[in-house]
């Protein structure tokens, strides 16, 4: 049964109006590659760039210190991450370099949203599209909502193959807790993407498959 988006909003206010608290300072320990992803990400001066799922606002706010010159934009189903992430944005006196606001990967409105003249460069999904029931939906509205030569940028985790397998089996059950799942099928559909010419894909396993990035520029 497919999840609305009322309940997702939900179901994700509910996962972290408390863990929202103590979210960087514990999950710095297993989403590696994010500080890979923002270094490969490199904008262009005027580019914007929008992270789907941004959370605390980690990732925006490392990206804005590292490329000033770049517009930074940001959507999550969860109000409560948004607390934090505003919170964090403020605390750092970057609110006029980063916007935030509540949405959905399979349907926000960047235009609507941010009041943008011109379509998206960049957009990030970090550690998110696992999480994301609609993972396939919200790819293909992403490379819908990018103009030919945007890219999509993404780290999360991966088949962990050269691991040893009591760490793969352990790693892969406590992610289960936070109903967080390894898709491999997410790579098969970008590659799936690149067969049928919709755009180039760039994609590198990090840590001995623990996670990868992937990067997919549209033709």
């Amino acid at each position: 049964m497919s999840v609305t988006e009322t309940q997702m909003r939900h179901n994700m206010n509910r996962m972290y109006r408390w863990t929202r608290h103590v979210y960087d300072a514990s999950r710095k320990y297993y989403l590696l590659g994010r500080d890979i992803c923002i270094e490969r990400l490199k904008p262009q001066t005027g580019d914007t760039v929008c992270e789907i799922g941004c959370g605390t606002a980690r990732n925006l706010i490392k990206l804005s210190q590292k490329y000033p010159k770049a517009q930074f934009f940001g959507i999550d189903a969860s109000d409560e991450m948004l607390k934090t992430a505003t919170q964090s944005i403020e605390k750092k006196g970057l609110s006029e370099q980063i916007h935030i606001h509540q949405g959905y990967a399979q349907s926000f409105d960047p235009q609507g949203l941010f009041g943008l003249e011109a379509p998206l460069d960049k957009i990030v999904f970090s550690y998110s599209l696992s999480i994301i029931p609609p993972w396939r939906e919200s790819l293909d509205h992403a490379l819908h909502l990018l103009p030919a030569g945007g890219e999509i940028h993404i780290i999360d985790f991966g088949p962990m193959a050269n691991m040893p397998s009591y760490a793969r089996a352990f790693i892969f059950w406590w992610l289960r807790i936070f109903h967080v799942f390894y898709k491999p099928e997410i790579e098969q559909y970008l590659q799936r993407l690149e067969y049928e010419k919709r755009g180039l894909l760039n994609l590198k396993y990090l840590f001995n498959g623990y996670c990868y990035h992937a990067v997919f520029k549209k033709f």
